[in-house]
């Protein structure tokens, strides 16, 4: 793809007219983390904005017009507040568990606008774990799980009992997007990912999640291996080097967009979310996805791969997670 990215500031369509150009269709729910980044820039700059992995892939997917669901946890803080009206304002339903304080995750960019992260949260859906699970379960065509709350005690066990409630019905998709500041037991968190992959239909992680899961491996091994138990389609993000896609069909390649980046935060979520939107507009959601065992065709996984690309190029072309609403992405020539 070569469609240019727009400048920073270019971005923000109308509701109306993305309201009008998607209806919400199927059923979306997405279960995980939601945070305020506290970014320290190269430049000694420090901002405060909305974030978590999961948040921010229900962000990408409200603004295509999706109209998702985020079940996570929030304090009713200023900063709480904060990430409920980002999130409404790109027609986010808010479903949250109460906390003592709203999570944090501090981020240091590097001279590339590459992010580490330290973070101050904990993950627990508490008594109303078993109610929103029902809820899920008879509700939800597809269910996006992610990142800390899929490996973080108590809440990781209580994600792992929604999704396999849900999976009789819903297609599952799955971003570990491991935190290796929150992930100091490599084996327990190994076998949690393991887990949560054997119940996707739709996996995707980045090349340093699978260098973390699997030192020594060869990322496009791990994701082969990764096939075996169970989903459609895995995808592996290697930032700026492009994404690969496997299936039981073959795999294909798709280089990254070419753009100037800003920061890479929101990039993979991004990703995400316009891979699921793009799935969505190609497949009835459910049960019978799974079942059809031939998995997705590779020039549908193509297609998919290159939205996602396109709308991560976007992301990343603005500080912060900024994704790019529905228009943006035909008005770049997005499949």
């Amino acid at each position: 793809m070569t469609a240019p990215v727009p400048a920073p500031g270019d971005a923000h369509a109308p509701r109306g007219a993305l309201e009008r150009a998607a209806p919400a269709g199927p059923r979306v729910v997405v279960v995980g983390e939601a945070l305020v980044d506290i970014v320290h820039r190269a430049t000694g700059a420090v901002d405060e904005t909305p974030g978590g992995s999961p948040a921010n892939t229900a962000l990408a997917l409200g603004r295509l017009g999706r109209r998702p669901t985020l079940i996570t946890r929030l304090a009713d803080d200023d900063r709480g507040r904060r990430v409920r009206q980002w999130l409404q304002a790109s027609d986010v339903e808010v479903v949250a568990a109460g906390a003592a304080r709203t999570a944090t995750a501090t981020a240091h960019l590097d001279a590339t606008g590459a992010a580490s992260y330290e973070f101050d949260l904990d993950w627990d859906l508490g008594p109303e774990a078993s109610s929103l699970t029902d809820r899920v379960a008879r509700t939800a065509d597809l269910v996006h799980v992610g990142s800390v709350a899929g490996v973080l005690a108590p809440g990781a066990a209580q994600v792992a009992a929604l999704v396999r409630a849900a999976r009789a019905n819903a297609v599952i998709t799955y971003d570990p997007n491991i935190r290796p500041s929150l992930s100091a037991d490599e084996s327990r968190v190994r076998a949690q990912v393991e887990t949560l992959v054997g119940l996707a239909d739709i996996v995707k992680a980045s090349d340093d999640d699978l260098r973390w899961l699997y030192p020594g491996r060869e990322v496009a091994d791990s994701a082969r291996q990764w096939l075996t138990h169970g989903p459609l389609l895995v995808v592996v993000t290697f930032g700026s080097g492009g994404a690969l896609g496997v299936t039981a069909g073959g795999e294909v390649f798709v280089p990254a967009v070419a753009t100037d980046v800003a920061d890479t935060v929101g990039a993979g979520d991004t990703f995400m979310g316009a891979l699921i939107d793009g799935f969505l507009e190609r497949n009835t959601p459910g049960a019978p996805v799974r079942a059809r065992g031939s998995g997705i065709p590779l020039a549908d996984v193509e297609a998919l791969l290159g939205r996602g690309a396109l709308a991560a190029a976007v992301t990343v072309s603005r500080p912060g997670a900024d994704p790019p609403r529905r228009d943006e992405l035909l008005a770049l020539g997005a499949a």
